[in-house]
């Protein structure tokens, strides 16, 4: 009798727990955390992206599957946020640099990705016996499109490939033009399609735009500069400006998506790529908020429902089949005019096909107006479904066959061999910060590692606790930094009879790739005389030694300023200068200029034999190198001059005189003298 009573309670518990969505917060974020940490995980077991996993496993648990979670408002509200926050990192991955240089494709790509779903969409919806105004809508929703296997494309290291900048400007593009398609339609069938809507969108738009574009950098900027010490508030800042310009796209009629991301296109010039701000930004949304998204998404799903009307099976199949023609048309198109290869071409088939977003946005609005019927409704989840699951699959499967060749960072070649193993000295606390993120990023476009050093001088007295504790301190700092950032890192410290000598031994001993070292921007009259500690560490070493003196920021720079002379060209080091001035100019996102400094009576000479990022600005100017190099400096630019010298004797000559005389002139400037060994 027990037995059967307690078979009977079982039972029930199970059924209630069938029956009614779990509503408690701990199971409930423990259930979803269970989801982003297990599907991901098997489905790439079966070779499969973790992303579908995350959206079936979302199908499963939702209210039309097992019913165990209710999307209520508070999985509305972090799916929501996980879209924004994925619309915002698209925007960050975009160089305005490479979408300024690819914008003929963007263009091109977004008109044709529009143009093409928008005539098929309609046709075929009119077909099947839409009226015009539901098929011109439906059709508004084959041309957007969401980004869903971006993190995919950021995974395989192509994001600034030349195909993903012509997908993301052209998802710029066509989605704006679907969302105005959707407004249009809505005031349509509504009958206020007046002027007075023109008239506030189109300024309103532009407005808002140019703000976003040229209001946030500036905003940005300035806090930056007050506030940068707070890694908090840096990271706050962040956040807020991604909502501050969404709920702005609000204001102005257009989705909070397309505000998302022009916040990130906006904003990723002040964040270097490889930066520890960079590094928090990604990890909470790609772990946190992005999963989020497509669990919710998996929970709109409704499989059961397509076979309780079998006109839905018709709708659906026309609108599955429409949505994957018609997204797969102007890839081939754009790919066979741009001269794209099969892979490119799949990449960005596979990007631009995913249905969600702005899909999803676009029939809610319609439905709820009675503009379209449920079929269309179960038709658009169906569509969702397949292109949510086809989407990653299809950027996995043929981003993997991308050549390395075909990113934009590695054309620039990164100097791997400097960044195999970074030994930065670290004494000076104020300093220190952006000595250590130098190194972090030389170090992260190797995946190299950082050695962050101290050394203690040995005296005839022993050391005090102090100054250990300092050292420690010291390394202690560095290794956090590192770690925020992800890099690799090997903290040491010292005790040696004179500080260059410690650095030039632990450089041979670590077996160091390079040597960064804090100047102060002057010599005194000792250093003058004797020569000073970092003269003795360039004398010693058998490395490039990087000199380097930042008063602001390093994320702060604007644009990395290479000043070189005649003679320099024809030196060993000077295609190392410019691979550095390369490598530097894309991970910081800053353009990138080219100055020769030729003598009142010396020939101009040619550069040769050197491959730079198109539309690299190289000037040619003659009359005193200091002056010269003094005049066309700006705000927030990084001076990278070539140090190196062919007799040691002209060290101290080369360091009292130009780098010098330059940062008197301007005491704001950073500048970096890279001393190549001979």
């Amino acid at each position: 009798m027990q037995s059967i009573l307690w078979q009977g309670i079982t039972h029930a518990s199970i059924a209630s727990v069938l029956s009614t969505p779990i509503k408690d917060p701990v199971p409930v974020f423990l259930m979803i955390l269970g989801i982003m940490l297990i599907a991901p995980l098997l489905f790439e077991k079966i070779r499969l992206p973790g992303i579908v996993g995350l959206i079936l496993a979302g199908v499963v648990v939702g209210p039309n599957g097992l019913g165990l979670l209710a999307r209520d408002k508070t999985i509305v509200l972090l799916g929501t946020v996980g879209l924004l926050f994925l619309m915002f990192m698209a925007g960050l991955e975009t160089s305005l640099d490479d979408l300024k240089y690819n914008a003929d494709k963007a263009v091109i790509f977004g008109v044709a990705t529009f143009l093409v779903p928008m005539g098929l969409g309609t046709a075929a919806m009119m077909g099947i016996g839409y009226d015009l105004l539901p098929a011109v809508l439906v059709a508004s929703c084959f041309a957007s499109h969401t980004l869903l296997a971006l993190p995919i494309a950021s995974k395989l290291g192509i994001m600034r490939s030349q195909v993903l900048t012509t997908t993301l400007g052209g998802t710029l593009i066509t989605n704006i033009l679907a969302l105005l398609v959707l407004a249009v339609v809505v005031r349509a069938h509504q009958g206020n399609l007046t002027l007075s809507f023109w008239l506030f969108l189109i300024p309103a738009l532009i407005i808002y735009t140019f703000l976003t574009l040229w209001g946030v950098p500036r905003i940005g900027q300035w806090f930056f500069q007050r506030f940068g010490h707070d890694e908090g508030a840096e990271f706050t800042f962040v956040l807020a400006t991604l909502f501050v310009v969404s709920y702005g796209a609000e204001l102005v009629q257009i989705e909070p998506i397309i505000g998302a991301f022009l916040a990130g296109v906006a904003i990723t010039q002040l964040i270097p790529q490889l930066s520890p701000l960079m590094n928090r930004i990604q990890f909470i949304g790609n772990t946190l908020f992005v999963p989020f998204f497509l669990i919710s998404v998996g929970m709109l799903v409704n499989p059961g429902i397509l076979i309780k009307e079998p006109r839905s099976l018709v709708v659906s199949g026309v609108m599955v089949t429409v949505a994957i023609v018609a997204k797969y048309l102007p890839a081939w198109g754009v790919g066979r005019l741009f001269g794209f290869d099969f892979n490119n071409t799949m990449v960005m088939f596979g990007l631009s096909v995913a249905q969600a977003a702005s899909t999803l946005a676009a029939i809610t609005v319609a439905y709820n107006i009675k503009l379209v019927d449920e079929l269309t409704v179960n038709g658009t989840i169906a569509m969702i479904l397949v292109t949510c699951i086809a989407s990653p699959w299809v950027t996995n499967q043929w981003g993997q066959k991308l050549k390395p060749e075909a990113t934009s960072t590695q054309k620039l070649q990164n100097i791997s061999s400097i960044g195999d193993r970074v030994l930065v000295p670290v004494a000076n606390p104020s300093t220190e910060d952006n000595l250590l993120k130098l190194a972090i990023i030389l170090a992260k476009s190797a995946n190299g590692t950082l050695l962050p050093l101290h050394v203690l001088l040995e005296e005839k007295t022993p050391i005090s606790p102090d100054a250990k504790a300092r050292q420690s301190q010291l390394l202690s700092t560095a290794e956090m930094i590192a770690h925020a950032a992800v890099a690799n890192v090997t903290p040491i410290g010292r005790i040696d009879e004179s500080i260059d000598k410690g650095i030039a031994r632990v450089a041979e001993e670590k077996q160091a790739s390079v040597i960064i070292c804090g100047w102060k921007g002057y010599s005194t009259y000792q250093e003058n005389l004797f020569g000073g500690v970092i003269d003795k560490i360039v004398q010693r070493s058998s490395v490039p030694v990087l000199v380097s003196r930042f008063p602001l920021p390093i994320e702060h720079t604007k644009r990395v300023f290479l000043a070189f002379t005649t003679q320099q060209t024809r030196e060993n080091s000077f295609k190392e200068s410019i691979q550095l001035a390369k490598n530097l100019a894309t991970e910081l996102k800053a353009s990138l200029q080219l100055l020769q400094v030729v003598s009142i009576r010396g020939a101009t000479g040619e550069l040769t034999d050197i491959e730079l990022p198109p539309d690299t600005p190289i000037q040619q100017v003659r009359g005193n190198f200091v002056r010269q190099v003094s005049r066309l400096l700006k705000s927030n630019d990084l001076l990278l001059l070539n140090g190196t010298v062919e007799h040691k004797n002209q060290l101290l000559a080369m360091f009292g005189n130009a780098p010098e005389a330059i940062a008197h002139n301007h005491p704001e400037i950073a500048m970096i003298i890279a001393n190549f060994p001979q």
